[in-house]
């Protein structure tokens, strides 16, 4: 894979030989996780009301090609415009869509890979350099490229909650694990002071991580690595779920109402915690940083380990920051994606052991903050000083908000394509089928 971190760099020829090789990967991908390894009759299913059936996601990306690669930058009249309303996302919430006279999976895939040809075919008349937001430096398309990405990664997370026979196997090789320390490996200080948040010429981002803009934030420690399952396993043993102390009262009446008391997927056996991995039932593997914990479990966490959710502020600050150099990293080791220091795109179906990835470490040698869990912060979504949609509310804007909180940092299941270190993710506090988890912070002068 080419660096994302240097697309500004290609001249326009070369930018789209490298646009459609990662539209080439992105389709293997997703084809790999539907049409390639489930029967009909798994596409059209409905897992969970929180997802849509993946014979949907399926088309829809196809639909989201078409709508911006050939109506919008190549001026291509619409192919199927009666299709548009069935596979926008805010017409019709993930509930419904079981209901919606859908296209099966046969004439989905005809569909997206008619799209696909169509796309390859107009891009060498597309000009990047026109002077329209949309095209120049070829933004659209690493929007497309990026956008297919994280429906395969929401496919994992169907993949994750269906029941019956394994559909998915482990890589046959493990991602690369280069010891860094031992779990529990501690905190680090951050020292007060502005740093550069966002960003404002990164050819790859959204409009919700811009514009680059000075935050000035005060000295905090923050965890080296995310919480293990064995640390988080200690919290459940103290009685945590059992404690209103422990809880934001928001979190209490979920976790009243809920009945849960365990993380998403694991279940007591005899003495000791298993959980249930892509069809699989295994041991909870102690040194793995903790998956599937909504917010309010997070919060609770924290609290009760004396700390709490860093700042989003906070976290982009440890994993972006350089105060040598007095410049803002696209990754926490630098401006270029290298192999090898971060879980990242599938390399295996589950976190990595703490003290992995010890190459990747920001600055202020905090480690894993790109990939293996989508780390909650405690901030709720909004947008930057200065913010300006684009290209479309849709994306961002409309779920601005207290509703939401932000997520940082992507997961084993998040392509490196569609992952930095200004990335924002976000989703509602109770949500527990996304690949997410988290560290603790605490500011300067507090005990532990």
């Amino acid at each position: 894979m080419s660096s994302p971190g240097t697309a500004a760099g290609h001249d326009e020829e070369a930018l789209k030989e490298l646009i459609a090789d990662e539209l080439g990967a992105v389709r293997g991908r997703s084809l790999g996780l539907t049409t390639d390894v489930l029967a009909e009759a798994d596409l059209t299913a409905q897992v969970s009301p929180l997802m849509s059936p993946l014979v949907w996601d399926l088309a829809h990306i196809g639909n989201y090609e078409e709508l911006w690669l050939l109506r919008a930058a190549a001026g291509i009249e619409p192919m199927r415009p009666e299709i548009d309303g069935l596979y926008d996302a805010f017409e019709h919430p993930r509930a419904e869509r079981p209901s919606l006279p859908l296209l099966p999976p046969g004439e989905a895939r005809s569909y997206i890979e008619t799209v696909r040809a169509k796309v390859l075919d107009t891009l060498p008349s597309v000009r990047f350099d026109s002077g329209d937001p949309l095209t120049d430096g070829g933004f659209v398309y690493t929007m497309v490229v990026q956008h297919e990405h994280m429906h395969d990664e929401t496919m994992l997370a169907t993949h994750q909650l269906r029941k019956g026979a394994p559909a998915l196997l482990d890589p046959p090789a493990e991602p690369l694990q280069i010891p860094g320390g031992p779990t529990g490996a501690g905190e680090v200080l951050v020292e007060a002071g502005p740093f550069q948040m966002g960003t404002s010429d990164d050819p790859w981002a959204y409009d919700n991580e811009r514009p680059v803009h000075l935050v000035d934030v005060a000295a905090f420690y923050i965890d080296v690595e995310p919480v293990t399952n064995a640390e988080y396993a200690a919290f459940i043993e103290a009685g945590g779920y059992d404690d209103p102390r422990w809880w934001d009262p928001a979190g209490w009446d979920w976790r009243n109402s809920s009945g849960k008391r365990a993380p998403a997927f694991w279940t007591r056996d005899g003495g000791q915690w298993v959980r249930r991995r892509f069809g699989r039932v295994e041991p909870v593997p102690p040194g793995e940083a903790v998956q599937h914990v909504c917010w309010y479990e997070a919060d609770a966490y924290a609290r009760w380990a004396g700390k709490r959710l860093p700042t989003e502020a906070e976290w982009e600050k440890a994993a972006r920051w350089d105060p040598v150099t007095e410049h803002s990293r696209r990754y926490p080791w630098g401006e270029v994606y290298e192999e090898g220091r971060a879980n990242l795109g599938q390399q295996a179906l589950h976190p990595s052991e703490s003290g992995s990835y010890s190459s990747g470490a920001s600055a202020y040698g905090v480690r894993r903050l790109l990939g293996d869990v989508w780390e909650w912060t405690s901030s709720d979504f909004h947008g930057y000083p200065g913010f300006r949609s684009f290209p479309y509310k849709e994306y961002s804007e409309v779920f601005f908000g207290p509703e939401y909180k932000v997520l940082r940092g992507g997961s084993w299941a998040t392509h490196p394509l569609a992952i930095r270190g200004s990335f924002r993710n976000w989703d509602y506090p109770i949500r527990r089928q996304i690949f997410s988890g988290f560290r603790c912070a605490r500011s300067a002068g507090e005990g532990t």
